[in-house]
């Protein structure tokens, strides 16, 4: 079963930096676009990054120049490195691929959702 996990999520101040990563142990999503949601207490979900299968990647204009996303080199981890945070990034940041991606191991053990996969979120809290 594939269960993307994110992990990095912390409590800091304002200006403070983190470092998000995401990752199904085990698989990597060569064939996957990949991103960063954020959640707010509001239950409102915001695209904040996202990063395609040729490597483009894009950024929300609220954390363009602050924020940056990547994977390592196999396609297994998912990161976001968060800088100069505010107040206004608290929130529980969860990352997901685009529906139909399919997740496969290094022993070529794939599989296929169609709705794409999500993690659970990780918290994200800035003072």
């Amino acid at each position: 079963d594939v269960q993307l996990v994110e992990s990095g999520g912390d409590s800091v101040q304002a200006g403070g930096s983190l470092k998000l990563s995401c990752e199904a142990s085990g698989y990597e999503f060569k064939r996957c676009n990949m991103a960063w949601y954020r959640e707010g207490q509001d239950k409102s979900r915001e695209l904040v990054s996202s990063i395609s299968v040729d490597g483009t990647t894009s950024l929300a204009d609220n954390v363009k120049g602050r924020f940056t996303v990547s994977q390592d080199d196999k396609k297994k981890v998912l990161y976001l490195q968060m800088n100069e945070l505010t107040a206004a990034d608290t929130a529980t940041y969860i990352c997901a691929t685009n529906r139909g991606c399919t997740a496969c191991t290094d022993d070529g053990v794939c599989h296929m959702s169609r709705g794409g996969f999500w993690g659970q979120g990780t918290q994200v809290t800035v003072s």
